[in-house]
């Protein structure tokens, strides 16, 4: 018996353990897989993803295990658009140190950890409340009937890392016909590559033929890793709670990981729902759940229109090279909510 029961151990379960336990609450999280768990991602936190991160008191790692970030840059065919954040830093940094830093945050707390654990259904839980934060997948969402979708839509990402010395301070998207290559600096001395395509098919072995001009620039730096494939999600969900089940992270909705928030909603979400528990108020946090997910939900459709629609793509960058203040405002709007106008 527990007051809070989180299944799955990522970094949405975690956040939500760290922010229950803050309110004073029993927590057990529980996961098949054991520590560190990496996953298919990006690895850059924006700005409001670094101090979301902050707030639940969880220390940003080392210099030599991470790379500022102060900037998004998009690169296409033939323009290229930057803008710097409007306020404070984000971060590059490998996803299996940023789950270890959680892990440690949530033990200093008092969160008691089950690794190695599968839930075969939720009648074998005996807890006030169970939290699923389970994944794009979610078992604990289909036990509870809150599969029904508002809207929804897929397409692939796979990521390698490679030993190379970063060259930029900017998460730079390279935009080409079928997909985007993500490239994020994560230590001194090696970036993330992470590709996005609606093909399942594309696979990182085709950006030398994609991305020439990148992977020029990479110069014939070893791998670090091996190649890691997820699929990338759109999904709203009706509902994200029932009962005494309520539901955290991909588990309860997603954004295109083209917007690079999926990290900061996990993250801004574990305190909102730790709230709604001890009021025994989940109907607040469909709510704030619903409102936050519009701001990401809008750059993610304006971003994949020219995903959608290669002929844009171009003529679109190149309205934004010759007026770069829109794309500093929509980059600002993008990761601080600043108004456009």
């Amino acid at each position: 018996m527990t007051d809070v029961f989180v299944v799955g151990g990522g970094l949405a379960g975690l956040a939500v353990a760290i922010a229950a336990r803050a309110r004073g609450f029993r927590v057990v999280v529980a996961d098949c897989a054991r520590p560190p768990i990496d996953k298919s991602c990006g690895e850059g936190m924006l700005p409001e993803t670094v101090e979301a991160l902050g707030a639940l008191g969880v220390p940003l790692p080392d210099a030599a295990d991470s790379h500022p970030l102060r900037g998004i840059r998009f690169r296409g065919e033939e323009a290229t658009v930057d803008a710097s954040f409007p306020r404070g830093e984000g971060l590059g940094v490998r996803r299996t140190i940023l789950h270890q830093l959680l892990i440690d945050r949530a033990a200093a707390v008092g969160v008691e950890m089950r690794w190695g654990v599968r839930i075969g259904a939720l009648e074998e839980i005996r807890a006030r409340w169970i939290i699923g934060a389970d994944g794009q997948g979610s078992r604990v969402r289909c036990w509870a009937g809150l599969d029904e979708c508002v809207r929804e839509s897929r397409r692939y990402g796979f990521r390698r890392h490679y030993r190379a010395v970063p060259w930029t301070d900017r998460v730079e998207v390279h935009w080409a016909r079928q997909c985007q290559m993500y490239v994020t600096p994560v230590s001194p001395n090696e970036v993330c590559l992470a590709l996005l395509s609606r093909d399942p098919h594309i696979r990182m072995a085709d950006a030398e033929t994609e991305f020439p001009r990148l992977m020029a620039r990479l110069g014939g730096a070893s791998q670090g890793t091996n190649e890691r494939g997820a699929v990338s999600a759109m999904r709203q969900l009706r509902r994200v709670w029932r009962g005494n089940v309520a539901l955290a992270g991909d588990a309860s909705g997603s954004v295109d990981a083209i917007t690079g928030e999926g990290m900061c909603l996990a993250f801004r979400q574990a305190p909102r729902l730790a709230e709604a528990l001890e009021s025994e108020n989940l109907d607040s946090y469909q709510r704030w759940h619903k409102r936050a997910m519009g701001r990401p939900a809008f750059m993610a459709d304006l971003l994949l229109l020219l995903d959608r629609f290669p002929g844009l793509r171009e003529p679109a960058l190149r309205a934004l090279e010759s007026w770069p203040g829109l794309f500093d405002r929509l980059v600002a709007f993008h990761t601080s909510g600043e108004t456009l106008a």
